[in-house]
């Protein structure tokens, strides 16, 4: 398995189940790795690719739902596809409140299922394709002055290079050099662009 394969990480106390989605998802062609309980699953080290996790709801000591929240607490992404024996209309919008792609009740339609899956997957692409994203652009924020920084916070709000200047106390020509070493830099062909990418960054009008 290569780290941009497509992994499904089961967690379920109940052996019967963690075999039966095993054979269903690896069928699927998805790798598949299950655990008896959630600090099991927490043991593993976080997978450098694509996945979802399969979440059984109730289990003795970290429920699914408390592992929902702890890995929210601590920044580790995952795309979460609950599955439970006991669901409850409680449970079911505090999961999808807290961003579970989906909750099914047990027995799982393998239709319905897969289907879940596919959606998380494709979720968790998306969020580590933002995130590399996002990632980038800080890195060419990084590499601007401390004064280009200041410049290009408010060439995006659409102020002139003139007004600039008067708000930061430097000259129009000024201006336009660090202006034009913002473009460069994080390569933007157009201020529209560098608005966007102002946005990504969240780089923030300095205060005068």
């Amino acid at each position: 398995m290569t780290a941009g394969s497509p992994l499904v990480l089961v967690v379920d106390d109940d052996p019967s189940v963690r075999k039966g989605l095993t054979r269903l998802l690896a069928a699927a062609g998805y790798a598949v790795e299950a655990f008896a309980s959630a600090r099991e699953f927490l043991a593993r080290p976080p997978h450098p690719g694509p996945c979802c996790l399969v979440l059984d709801v109730r289990m003795p000591g970290l429920t699914g739902i408390q592992l929902q929240e702890l890995l929210a607490t601590t920044g580790r992404r995952m795309s979460i596809v609950f599955v439970t024996g006991h669901a409850d209309v409680r449970t079911s919008v505090k999961a999808m409140k807290a961003g579970a792609v989906d909750l099914l009740t047990k027995p799982v339609d393998a239709r319905d299922l897969l289907a879940a899956i596919q959606r998380a997957v494709t979720r968790d692409e998306h969020d580590r394709a933002a995130e590399a994203r996002r990632r980038e652009v800080q890195r060419r924020v990084g590499r601007l002055t401390p004064r280009a920084t200041e410049v290009f916070a408010l060439v995006v709000t659409g102020l002139l290079n003139k007004q600039i200047g008067a708000m930061l106390g430097i000259g129009e020509k000024t201006v336009k050099v660090h202006r034009a070493r913002v473009m460069e830099k994080m390569q933007a062909g157009s201020v529209a662009e560098l608005v966007r990418l102002a946005d990504e960054a969240g780089v923030t009008v300095p205060k005068t």
